[in-house]
Protein backbone atom coordinates (compact mmCIF):
# COMPACT_ATOMS: atom_id res chain seq x y z
CA UNK A 1 0.00 0.00 0.00
CA UNK A 2 1.16 3.32 -1.05
CA UNK A 3 2.03 5.99 1.72
CA UNK A 4 -0.37 8.26 0.87
CA UNK A 5 -3.45 5.61 1.03
CA UNK A 6 -1.95 4.46 4.31
CA UNK A 7 -1.62 8.52 5.56
CA UNK A 8 -5.12 8.91 4.28
CA UNK A 9 -6.84 5.96 5.34
CA UNK A 10 -5.61 5.68 9.03
CA UNK A 11 -6.65 8.68 10.59
CA UNK A 12 -10.46 7.78 10.16
CA UNK A 13 -9.84 3.92 11.47
CA UNK A 14 -8.24 5.23 14.45
CA UNK A 15 -11.21 8.03 15.26
CA UNK A 16 -13.77 4.81 14.64
CA UNK A 17 -11.82 2.26 16.65
CA UNK A 18 -11.47 5.02 19.61
CA UNK A 19 -15.50 5.20 19.77
CA UNK A 20 -15.57 2.03 19.07
CA UNK A 21 -13.51 1.13 21.81
CA UNK A 22 -15.02 3.22 24.85
CA UNK A 23 -17.30 1.64 25.99
CA UNK A 24 -16.86 0.20 29.42
CA UNK A 25 -18.01 -3.50 28.82
CA UNK A 26 -16.13 -6.09 30.67
CA UNK A 27 -13.53 -8.11 28.99
CA UNK A 28 -14.48 -11.83 28.53
CA UNK A 29 -13.41 -15.02 30.21
CA UNK A 30 -10.33 -16.32 28.21
CA UNK A 31 -7.12 -15.69 27.69
CA UNK A 32 -6.23 -13.75 24.32
CA UNK A 33 -4.77 -16.28 21.26
CA UNK A 34 -1.40 -15.84 20.56
CA UNK A 35 -2.52 -15.84 17.17
CA UNK A 36 -5.86 -15.59 14.95
CA UNK A 37 -5.82 -17.00 11.48
CA UNK A 38 -7.59 -15.36 9.19
CA UNK A 39 -8.80 -16.17 5.85
CA UNK A 40 -10.69 -14.11 3.13
CA UNK A 41 -11.61 -13.44 -1.00
CA UNK A 42 -10.10 -10.72 -2.65
CA UNK A 43 -13.94 -9.66 -3.64
CA UNK A 44 -15.26 -6.02 -3.34
CA UNK A 45 -18.23 -7.94 -1.42
CA UNK A 46 -14.99 -8.59 1.20
CA UNK A 47 -13.76 -5.06 1.14
CA UNK A 48 -14.14 -4.93 4.75
CA UNK A 49 -11.97 -7.48 5.48
CA UNK A 50 -9.79 -6.03 2.48
CA UNK A 51 -9.79 -2.54 4.43
CA UNK A 52 -8.79 -4.53 7.71
CA UNK A 53 -6.15 -6.71 6.73
CA UNK A 54 -4.46 -4.09 4.73
CA UNK A 55 -4.14 -1.07 7.54
CA UNK A 56 -3.58 -3.42 9.83
CA UNK A 57 -6.70 -2.23 11.88
CA UNK A 58 -7.31 -5.32 12.17
CA UNK A 59 -4.20 -5.99 13.82
CA UNK A 60 -4.57 -3.10 16.10
CA UNK A 61 -7.48 -4.25 17.86
CA UNK A 62 -6.33 -7.63 18.30
CA UNK A 63 -2.97 -6.19 20.04
CA UNK A 64 -0.60 -8.96 21.44
CA UNK A 65 -2.11 -11.11 19.18
CA UNK A 66 -0.48 -11.98 15.85
CA UNK A 67 -2.95 -11.67 12.90
CA UNK A 68 -1.73 -14.38 9.67
CA UNK A 69 -4.57 -13.40 6.88
CA UNK A 70 -4.75 -16.06 4.21
CA UNK A 71 -6.63 -15.24 0.51
CA UNK A 72 -8.84 -17.82 -1.10
CA UNK A 73 -9.81 -17.89 -3.97
CA UNK A 74 -13.78 -18.85 -3.11
CA UNK A 75 -15.73 -19.52 -0.05
CA UNK A 76 -15.82 -23.53 -0.05
CA UNK A 77 -12.17 -23.68 0.20
CA UNK A 78 -12.00 -21.70 3.13
CA UNK A 79 -14.31 -23.87 4.95
CA UNK A 80 -12.50 -26.95 4.05
CA UNK A 81 -9.12 -24.92 5.60
CA UNK A 82 -10.76 -24.04 8.63
CA UNK A 83 -11.74 -27.76 8.85
CA UNK A 84 -8.66 -28.87 7.95
CA UNK A 85 -7.46 -27.05 11.40
CA UNK A 86 -6.06 -24.55 9.30
CA UNK A 87 -7.75 -21.33 10.18
CA UNK A 88 -9.70 -19.32 12.83
CA UNK A 89 -11.99 -17.23 11.43
CA UNK A 90 -13.10 -16.45 8.00
CA UNK A 91 -15.16 -13.91 5.78
CA UNK A 92 -17.48 -16.43 3.81
CA UNK A 93 -20.68 -16.21 1.88
CA UNK A 94 -23.97 -18.08 3.77
CA UNK A 95 -23.44 -21.57 1.49
CA UNK A 96 -19.90 -22.17 2.64
CA UNK A 97 -21.17 -21.24 5.90
CA UNK A 98 -24.11 -23.95 5.94
CA UNK A 99 -22.34 -26.55 4.56
CA UNK A 100 -19.77 -26.16 7.12
CA UNK A 101 -21.76 -26.01 9.81
CA UNK A 102 -24.30 -28.88 8.48
CA UNK A 103 -21.67 -30.92 7.06
CA UNK A 104 -20.06 -31.13 10.82
CA UNK A 105 -23.56 -31.65 12.63
CA UNK A 106 -22.63 -27.95 14.02
CA UNK A 107 -20.01 -28.43 15.41
CA UNK A 108 -17.63 -26.40 13.01
CA UNK A 109 -18.14 -22.75 13.36
CA UNK A 110 -20.39 -20.03 14.39
CA UNK A 111 -21.22 -16.61 12.23
CA UNK A 112 -20.46 -13.94 14.73
CA UNK A 113 -21.48 -10.91 12.71
CA UNK A 114 -22.12 -10.16 9.12
CA UNK A 115 -19.70 -7.81 6.92
CA UNK A 116 -21.15 -6.72 3.33
CA UNK A 117 -25.03 -7.47 1.92
CA UNK A 118 -25.71 -7.14 -1.64
CA UNK A 119 -23.45 -6.95 -4.55
CA UNK A 120 -23.73 -9.97 -6.82
CA UNK A 121 -25.45 -10.41 -9.66
CA UNK A 122 -26.18 -12.41 -13.37
CA UNK A 123 -24.20 -10.58 -16.26
CA UNK A 124 -25.36 -11.77 -19.86
CA UNK A 125 -24.11 -10.98 -23.15
CA UNK A 126 -26.04 -7.56 -24.52
CA UNK A 127 -28.07 -10.03 -26.91
CA UNK A 128 -29.91 -11.70 -24.21
CA UNK A 129 -32.85 -9.87 -22.67
CA UNK A 130 -34.61 -12.50 -21.04
CA UNK A 131 -33.67 -15.52 -18.72
CA UNK A 132 -35.38 -17.94 -20.97
CA UNK A 133 -32.86 -17.15 -23.86
CA UNK A 134 -30.18 -18.79 -21.65
CA UNK A 135 -31.50 -22.07 -22.01
CA UNK A 136 -28.79 -24.61 -23.33
CA UNK A 137 -26.06 -22.01 -22.60
CA UNK A 138 -23.20 -22.06 -20.81
CA UNK A 139 -23.26 -19.27 -17.40
CA UNK A 140 -20.74 -19.35 -14.70
CA UNK A 141 -20.66 -19.28 -11.16
CA UNK A 142 -17.46 -19.32 -8.83
CA UNK A 143 -17.32 -22.62 -7.40
CA UNK A 144 -19.77 -25.67 -6.73
CA UNK A 145 -21.49 -24.99 -3.44
CA UNK A 146 -20.58 -21.49 -3.36
CA UNK A 147 -23.15 -18.39 -2.66
CA UNK A 148 -23.76 -17.21 -6.09
CA UNK A 149 -23.33 -20.49 -7.37
CA UNK A 150 -26.65 -21.79 -5.06
CA UNK A 151 -28.29 -18.73 -6.25
CA UNK A 152 -27.87 -19.18 -9.69
CA UNK A 153 -29.17 -23.03 -9.58
CA UNK A 154 -31.77 -22.18 -7.56
CA UNK A 155 -32.78 -19.03 -9.53
CA UNK A 156 -32.80 -21.13 -13.05
CA UNK A 157 -34.63 -23.84 -11.79
CA UNK A 158 -37.39 -21.76 -10.42
CA UNK A 159 -38.09 -20.41 -13.47
CA UNK A 160 -37.70 -24.00 -15.55
CA UNK A 161 -34.58 -23.13 -17.87
CA UNK A 162 -32.18 -25.48 -18.23
CA UNK A 163 -28.52 -23.06 -18.00
CA UNK A 164 -25.45 -25.25 -18.29
CA UNK A 165 -23.35 -24.22 -15.06
CA UNK A 166 -19.68 -23.97 -14.96
CA UNK A 167 -17.65 -23.63 -11.97
CA UNK A 168 -14.88 -21.90 -12.53
CA UNK A 169 -12.22 -19.14 -10.91
CA UNK A 170 -13.90 -15.16 -12.09
CA UNK A 171 -10.35 -14.76 -13.49
CA UNK A 172 -10.88 -17.02 -15.85
CA UNK A 173 -14.76 -16.11 -16.24
CA UNK A 174 -14.17 -12.77 -17.75
CA UNK A 175 -11.62 -13.80 -19.98
CA UNK A 176 -14.05 -16.59 -21.33
CA UNK A 177 -16.34 -14.05 -21.78
CA UNK A 178 -14.65 -11.42 -23.23
CA UNK A 179 -13.22 -14.86 -26.01
CA UNK A 180 -17.23 -15.40 -26.24
CA UNK A 181 -17.39 -18.72 -24.89
CA UNK A 182 -19.69 -17.57 -22.23
CA UNK A 183 -23.12 -16.49 -22.47
CA UNK A 184 -23.35 -15.29 -18.49
CA UNK A 185 -21.84 -15.41 -14.99
CA UNK A 186 -23.24 -15.12 -11.66
CA UNK A 187 -20.94 -13.38 -9.86
CA UNK A 188 -20.18 -11.25 -6.97
CA UNK A 189 -17.90 -7.52 -7.29
CA UNK A 190 -16.02 -6.80 -8.56
CA UNK A 191 -16.39 -8.99 -11.17
CA UNK A 192 -20.14 -8.00 -12.46
CA UNK A 193 -18.69 -4.46 -12.92
CA UNK A 194 -15.47 -5.72 -14.61
CA UNK A 195 -17.79 -8.29 -17.09
CA UNK A 196 -20.11 -5.14 -18.08
CA UNK A 197 -16.75 -2.43 -18.12
CA UNK A 198 -14.24 -4.61 -19.49
CA UNK A 199 -16.25 -7.20 -21.19
CA UNK A 200 -18.81 -5.74 -22.75
CA UNK A 201 -21.46 -7.49 -20.58
CA UNK A 202 -25.02 -6.38 -19.18
CA UNK A 203 -26.56 -7.21 -15.62
CA UNK A 204 -29.55 -8.71 -16.63
CA UNK A 205 -30.31 -9.18 -13.17
CA UNK A 206 -29.55 -8.14 -9.46
CA UNK A 207 -29.87 -10.23 -7.48
CA UNK A 208 -31.31 -8.22 -4.72
CA UNK A 209 -34.44 -7.89 -6.62
CA UNK A 210 -34.76 -11.46 -5.42
CA UNK A 211 -34.71 -10.09 -1.64
CA UNK A 212 -37.23 -8.48 0.29
CA UNK A 213 -36.02 -4.87 0.42
CA UNK A 214 -33.07 -5.70 -1.49
CA UNK A 215 -31.17 -6.96 1.40
CA UNK A 216 -28.88 -10.73 1.35
CA UNK A 217 -26.02 -11.58 3.00
CA UNK A 218 -23.44 -11.53 0.80
CA UNK A 219 -20.63 -11.99 3.35
CA UNK A 220 -20.14 -12.82 7.26
CA UNK A 221 -17.26 -13.45 9.45
CA UNK A 222 -17.57 -16.95 10.68
CA UNK A 223 -15.07 -18.33 13.88
CA UNK A 224 -14.32 -22.05 14.99
CA UNK A 225 -16.06 -22.79 17.56
CA UNK A 226 -13.21 -24.09 18.86
CA UNK A 227 -11.33 -21.19 18.67
CA UNK A 228 -14.56 -19.01 19.97
CA UNK A 229 -14.65 -21.13 23.19
CA UNK A 230 -11.15 -21.08 24.17
CA UNK A 231 -10.49 -17.38 23.33
CA UNK A 232 -13.29 -14.90 23.03
CA UNK A 233 -11.26 -12.09 24.20
CA UNK A 234 -9.59 -12.35 20.64
CA UNK A 235 -12.73 -12.88 19.07
CA UNK A 236 -14.23 -9.55 20.93
CA UNK A 237 -10.99 -8.07 19.62
CA UNK A 238 -11.28 -8.79 16.32
CA UNK A 239 -15.09 -7.98 16.28
CA UNK A 240 -14.04 -3.92 17.41
CA UNK A 241 -12.09 -3.96 14.65
CA UNK A 242 -15.15 -5.06 12.27
CA UNK A 243 -16.96 -2.47 13.59
CA UNK A 244 -14.55 0.15 13.43
CA UNK A 245 -13.38 -0.81 10.12
CA UNK A 246 -17.37 -0.98 8.65
CA UNK A 247 -18.12 2.11 9.86
CA UNK A 248 -15.37 3.35 7.77
CA UNK A 249 -15.94 1.88 4.77
CA UNK A 250 -19.28 2.45 4.69
CA UNK A 251 -18.42 5.87 3.74
CA UNK A 252 -16.92 4.78 0.16
CA UNK A 253 -14.67 7.24 0.47
CA UNK A 254 -11.25 7.77 -2.62
CA UNK A 255 -9.23 7.33 0.53
CA UNK A 256 -10.80 3.89 1.60
CA UNK A 257 -10.97 2.76 -2.49
CA UNK A 258 -7.52 3.44 -2.93
CA UNK A 259 -6.71 1.15 0.07
CA UNK A 260 -9.11 -1.69 -1.32
CA UNK A 261 -7.58 -1.38 -4.75
CA UNK A 262 -4.63 -1.85 -3.29
CA UNK A 263 -5.38 -4.89 -1.70
CA UNK A 264 -6.73 -6.15 -4.57
CA UNK A 265 -3.43 -4.90 -6.18
CA UNK A 266 -1.62 -6.94 -3.76
CA UNK A 267 -3.65 -10.28 -3.38
CA UNK A 268 -4.50 -10.67 -7.10
CA UNK A 269 -1.58 -8.87 -8.96
CA UNK A 270 -4.19 -6.27 -10.47
CA UNK A 271 -5.41 -3.15 -9.68
CA UNK A 272 -8.92 -2.33 -10.46
CA UNK A 273 -9.57 0.59 -13.17
CA UNK A 274 -11.46 3.81 -10.74
CA UNK A 275 -14.58 3.53 -12.83
CA UNK A 276 -15.00 0.35 -12.11
CA UNK A 277 -13.82 0.78 -8.41
CA UNK A 278 -16.86 3.07 -7.84
CA UNK A 279 -19.41 1.29 -10.02
CA UNK A 280 -18.73 -1.96 -7.64
CA UNK A 281 -18.55 0.00 -4.42
CA UNK A 282 -22.03 1.14 -5.12
CA UNK A 283 -23.45 -2.17 -5.24
CA UNK A 284 -22.20 -3.00 -1.73
CA UNK A 285 -23.84 -2.18 1.93
CA UNK A 286 -20.91 -2.45 4.57
CA UNK A 287 -22.87 -3.51 7.36
CA UNK A 288 -22.23 -5.67 11.02
CA UNK A 289 -25.82 -7.45 10.48
CA UNK A 290 -25.86 -11.06 9.03
CA UNK A 291 -29.42 -10.50 7.55
CA UNK A 292 -30.11 -13.88 8.85
CA UNK A 293 -33.50 -14.69 7.18
CA UNK A 294 -31.54 -14.77 4.20
CA UNK A 295 -29.09 -17.25 5.32
CA UNK A 296 -32.12 -19.36 6.39
CA UNK A 297 -33.57 -18.72 2.91
CA UNK A 298 -30.78 -19.97 0.87
CA UNK A 299 -29.89 -22.93 3.00
CA UNK A 300 -33.48 -23.94 1.84
CA UNK A 301 -32.18 -22.74 -1.96
CA UNK A 302 -29.22 -25.41 -1.37
CA UNK A 303 -31.88 -28.40 -0.14
CA UNK A 304 -33.97 -27.55 -3.53
CA UNK A 305 -31.05 -28.12 -5.87
CA UNK A 306 -29.78 -31.08 -4.00
CA UNK A 307 -26.49 -29.66 -2.21
CA UNK A 308 -27.94 -29.51 1.03
CA UNK A 309 -30.10 -32.06 2.93
CA UNK A 310 -32.73 -30.65 5.12
CA UNK A 311 -30.75 -29.03 7.88
CA UNK A 312 -31.37 -27.89 11.01
CA UNK A 313 -29.44 -24.68 11.42
CA UNK A 314 -30.17 -24.11 15.12
CA UNK A 315 -27.11 -22.42 16.73
CA UNK A 316 -25.13 -21.55 13.76
CA UNK A 317 -24.96 -17.52 14.97
CA UNK A 318 -23.93 -16.25 17.99
CA UNK A 319 -24.10 -12.70 17.88
CA UNK A 320 -23.77 -12.28 21.58
CA UNK A 321 -20.44 -10.77 21.37
CA UNK A 322 -21.45 -8.09 18.62
CA UNK A 323 -24.65 -7.31 20.06
CA UNK A 324 -23.14 -6.69 22.75
CA UNK A 325 -20.43 -3.94 21.32
CA UNK A 326 -23.09 -2.35 19.22
CA UNK A 327 -25.47 -1.62 22.28
CA UNK A 328 -22.57 0.03 24.34
CA UNK A 329 -21.97 1.99 21.13
CA UNK A 330 -25.47 3.13 21.54
CA UNK A 331 -26.56 1.01 17.92
CA UNK A 332 -29.26 -1.30 17.40
CA UNK A 333 -28.89 -5.01 18.06
CA UNK A 334 -28.86 -7.76 14.80
CA UNK A 335 -30.83 -10.56 14.96
CA UNK A 336 -30.28 -14.48 14.41
CA UNK A 337 -33.61 -14.82 13.43
CA UNK A 338 -34.46 -17.58 16.14
CA UNK A 339 -31.39 -19.68 14.69
CA UNK A 340 -28.41 -18.38 17.51
CA UNK A 341 -26.90 -20.32 20.49
CA UNK A 342 -29.81 -20.95 23.24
Amino acid sequence: MTARARAAAWLPVLLAALLTGCSSTAAPAGAAASELRLGYLPNLTQATALYGVTTGSFQQALGTTTLKASAFTAGPAVIEAMRGGSLDAAFVGPNPAINGFVQTDGELLRIVAGTTSGGAALVTRPSISSVEQLSGRKVATPQLGNTQDVAAKAFFQDKGVDVDVVNQENAQTLALFKEGKLDGAWVPEPWVSRLVLDGGGRVLLDEKTLWPQGDFVTTHLVVSQQFLSRHPASVEALLRGLLAATDVVATRSAAVQRVVNDALLETTGKRLAPEILAAAFAHLTPTVDPVASSLVRSAQHAEDIGLLKPADLQGIYDLTIVNRLLRAAGKAPVSDASRGVS
